[in-house]
């Protein structure tokens, strides 16, 4: 595969016990943010990324975690009422949550996704929300608190909150030719094929990243565990024969045109090594995705 297996932490139960394990098993990328695990999880991974160099991580902002809510108040970053919201994307805030989010984890973060940045959003608003916060990442950039940054999103792609055209437009206000936009997160699985559809036509949001040269992180390829249980014997088979049904829907995903990177969750090592195979192996054949497609439909 040309996409690579990453660490997601989203529904890791021991976060610094999964980051351990992939540190183990060469991972090279993992994948967190503020608000996962209770608000705990950046903490967690800052021994293994302070014994691990060669690992890059992102993170996020815009949820405003529990423990943090007092503190963002404090601060004068937020008001009371906007903390309690639970989200925010105003500059203050995420100028705050980066600073705190270098210090839990030890370094200076390879990529900072705009988490969800739809959330509580009507359309109308969505531009500027979108433009404000990249002007402050932007910053970010420039003062090196972070090395890039990017959109990670379950719905805004999908929903037509916005399109790959729009963020390009927007990063290049906010900071020139030279933006530091860099990559999209969201999910793909053979439970969300849609994107995937959509690029074996040449279109959507996968097509237009990899035209601007974006890195597409794949959030989610098991859907929440739901994938093995879907996939039947028979079409494990069609899409790659002798694999599990975990690696078969892995498979699909890594092999969508534009992905770039895998996120897996797991603190288990067998899923692991069983997930690092399928990525070793060839892409499918595009005629094998469009059948995939034909029988899951959309």
């Amino acid at each position: 595969m040309t996409a690579q297996l990453g660490l997601g932490t989203y529904r890791c139960t021991d976060v610094e016990r999964a980051a351990a394990m992939a540190a183990a098993h060469a991972a090279d990328w993992i994948d967190t943010a503020p608000n996962y695990d209770r608000g705990l999880a950046e903490a967690a991974l800052f021994w293994v990324l302070g014994h691990n160099p060669q690992i890059k991580v992102s993170t996020k902002v815009g949820f405003v975690p529990r423990l943090l809510r007092g503190a963002s108040v404090k601060d004068g970053v937020l008001t009371e009422a906007e903390a309690q919201s639970g989200y925010s994307l105003a500059p203050e805030y995420v100028a705050w949550q980066v600073e705190r989010s270098r210090r839990a984890l030890g370094r200076t973060p390879d990529l900072v996704f705009l988490h969800n940045p739809e959330h509580h959003c009507e359309p109308h608003q969505i531009r500027e929300r979108l433009y404000t916060a990249f002007a402050a990442l932007e910053e970010a950039c420039a003062h090196q608190h972070i090395h890039g940054y990017g959109v990670a999103t379950w719905n805004g792609f999908s929903n037509g909150a916005f399109n790959v055209p729009l963020l390009l437009d927007l990063a290049t206000k906010a900071g020139g030719p030279h933006h530091h936009l860099r990559a999209v997160q969201l999910p793909l699985s053979l439970v969300k094929l849609g994107a995937v559809a959509e690029a074996l036509d040449g279109g959507g949001v996968l097509a237009e990243a990899q035209a601007a040269g974006l890195d597409v992180f794949a959030s989610a390829p098991l859907h929440g565990g739901e994938v093995p249980k879907l996939v039947t014997p028979e079409l494990a088979e069609l899409i790659r024969p002798g694999s599990s049904p975990a690696q078969a829907g892995l498979a699909v995903v890594a092999s969508a045109p534009g992905v770039r990177r895998v996120l897996l969750s797991t603190d288990r090592a067998g899923h692991w090594t069983d997930a690092a195979a399928t990525m070793a192996e060839q892409p499918l054949s595009e005629a094998v995705m469009r059948r995939v497609v034909d029988v899951l439909g959309t």
